[in-house]
């Protein structure tokens, strides 16, 4: 049962990647402002950001859906959320009234401190999906699971030596 809520956990981490990296491939300078627009970076940096975190999700949620490397994959997702909701913190606690960016959008909106709870809660809950794929990579439908097979276990080989004697 627990490999089947991991699939689960997968199959929605990942749609919510790739919904969020493709929405901003087709506009960078968006993804570019949105990143700016939490005033944490310095100018270079947050257009680096920006350019890249539309693509670094699509890879992301690729790999989540299909199932690869889902222990690095989760990994990698936890520190992301983590990163988002400082963030989401961070421009709460400063006053500062923007669209969090997440899926295309980003910049100043004047009634965005009223998402900010929902928004940090949402990322809450997807960092628990991250972890618990960190935990529990082992879901079925992964191409991990012909990349890397489980190996046998210590009774399985035990069981095989007293029966070749």
């Amino acid at each position: 049962m627990v490999r089947w809520l991991g699939l689960l956990a997968r199959l929605v981490l990942g749609g919510v990647w790739l919904w969020a990296g493709l929405a901003k491939l087709p506009h960078p300078q968006t993804s570019i402002s949105a990143v700016r627009a939490y005033q944490l970076l310095p100018t270079g940096l947050a257009e680096t950001v920006g350019q890249v975190l539309p693509w670094l999700e699509v890879v992301l949620g690729a790999c989540l859906v299909l199932g690869l490397l889902l222990r690095f994959t989760g990994v990698v997702s936890g520190l992301l959320l983590v990163a988002f909701v400082i963030g989401m913190i961070s421009v709460w606690s400063r006053g500062i009234e923007i669209d969090c960016g997440c899926f295309g959008s980003g910049g100043p909106n004047p009634d965005a401190s009223k998402q900010y709870p929902w928004e940090i809660a949402r990322d809450v809950g997807l960092l628990a999906l991250s972890l618990f794929l960190v935990w529990r990579p082992r879901t079925p439908l992964a191409v991990d699971s012909v990349l890397f097979p489980p190996l046998e276990t210590y009774e399985t080989e035990e069981v095989d030596v007293e029966a070749k004697s």
